[in-house]
């Protein structure tokens, strides 16, 4: 064989066994994100690697990594103890309400590991793995404080609206540490079974001085675990709650139906009455528009009578006024003519009438187709005209009728 063989051949079996040394004592090791390391040394000594990455651990050291948190489910109906996701599988945790009935509850809880590298150490002894450290005393704290919780309240009072005051009731006694608990003999009426019941009402215990409540020492806070948070998620009643329950809401349904029905009787009245009330005020308003508006027509009439009496009444005074008038202006013609007449004799008058005596006389002789003048005369006496003889016959008589006085009277002499 080759010398230079030979030699390649050692030195490869060498270097492998060599790598098989150094990784089966390798000194170094690494920590996940979101994870510690606890390490034990060959000398006893134990540390925790906090920090993510590789870090020098020693020759022939024990190393175990713990979750930063841990999560204690409580969903399914039985428990699974296999770490997966840094959370646990209890089972569901059933309680006891004050009224002596039961619950399946299901939630989760997240607690913190301690960043303290004492106390860190102390749960890696006292417990070893993180199941342990859920089963035997995560899983039986969350346990503890549920039901602590559920003993504060009855079914009823928790379907009814205490939910949210269980959940922060859990939620603190997580956080402080559970309740110390008194339980009163208290005997009431149930309304559906119309018979009085024993029941057993559940207060916490308060410390006179501080008034704050009495707890039990927390068997989390020694080891500096912390609650992340808290979650009811749901909760199961036992068929008999479920029964109750249901009866107990079909007679809210059905006093809320009678209730209902009450208050719409109610407001159909009050409705009927307003309406009621309604049509009354505008026929009110109906018979006073007819009275103003008879009273306002009424008053108008009376307003429009006065108006023409004072018309009528003008106009009266008016036509007294113009009687007057004509009584005076007839009267002062009359005392005028009769003046006139006294003055000259009533002259004019007579004047006027005579030419119209005249003018009927002339009309009529001028009309006359007889012979005027005889035909036949006897005697030698002077001829004369017969038409100028009538004629002042009738002009003779005229002045004689009337007496005419051609003479003008003196007036101002009278």
């Amino acid at each position: 064989m080759n010398p230079f063989t030979k030699r390649a051949i050692i030195i490869g079996v060498v270097s492998i066994l060599a790598l098989i040394f150094f990784l089966t004592l390798n000194p170094f090791s690494w920590n996940d994100a979101g994870n510690r390391t606890v390490v034990e040394r060959t000398t006893g000594e134990q540390i925790v690697q906090f920090a993510p990455g590789i870090f020098y651990a020693g020759f022939f050291a024990k190393e175990k990594e713990w979750p930063n948190q841990i999560s204690v489910t409580y969903q399914d109906q039985n428990a699974q103890l296999d770490i997966a996701d840094n959370g646990i599988e209890v089972g569901q945790i059933m309680v006891r309400f004050s009224d002596a009935t039961t619950a399946n509850v299901k939630g989760i809880t997240q607690f913190i590991l301690p960043s303290d590298e004492k106390e860190m150490i102390l749960i890696h002894n006292t417990h070893r793995t993180p199941q342990s450290l859920v089963v035997k005393r995560l899983a039986p704290y969350t346990k503890e404080c549920l039901q602590s919780s559920a003993q504060l309240m009855s079914s009823e009072k928790h379907y009814g609206g205490g939910r949210a005051q269980m959940a922060q009731e859990f939620m603190d006694q997580l956080k402080e540490g559970v309740y110390l608990l008194k339980t009163e003999e208290n005997i009431v009426y149930d309304s559906l079974e119309r018979e009085p019941k024993r029941v057993y009402q559940t207060q916490i215990q308060y410390d006179k001085k501080t008034a704050a409540p009495k707890r039990k020492q927390s068997s989390i806070k020694e080891y500096g675990i912390t609650v992340a948070d808290a979650a009811i998620t749901d909760v199961d009643y036992e068929d008999q709650v479920d029964e109750k329950l249901k009866k107990i809401i079909d007679a809210v349904t059905k006093s809320s139906i009678s209730k209902q029905e009450l208050m719409t009787a109610q407001q159909q009245t009050l409705t009927a009455k307003a309406k009621g009330e309604q049509a009354l005020v505008e026929i009110e308003y109906q018979q006073k528009q007819e009275q103003t508006r008879q009273v306002v027509e009424a008053e108008t009439k009376v307003k429009v009578a006065e108006q023409e009496k004072l018309q009528q009444r003008v106009a009266y005074d008016a036509s007294i006024l113009e009687a007057k008038k004509i009584k005076e202006l007839a009267d002062a013609q009359a005392y005028a003519r009769a003046r006139i007449m006294r003055a000259d004799g009533a002259l004019e008058m007579k004047l006027k009438a005579q030419v119209e005596v005249q003018k009927v006389w002339a009309d009529a002789f001028s009309k006359y187709t007889g012979a005027i003048v005889p035909q036949f005369q006897t005697g030698g006496g002077t001829t004369t005209n017969g038409a100028l003889n009538f004629m002042d016959i009738m002009t003779a008589k005229t002045a004689k009728d009337f007496a005419l006085d051609m003479k003008n009277t003196n007036v101002s002499g009278q």
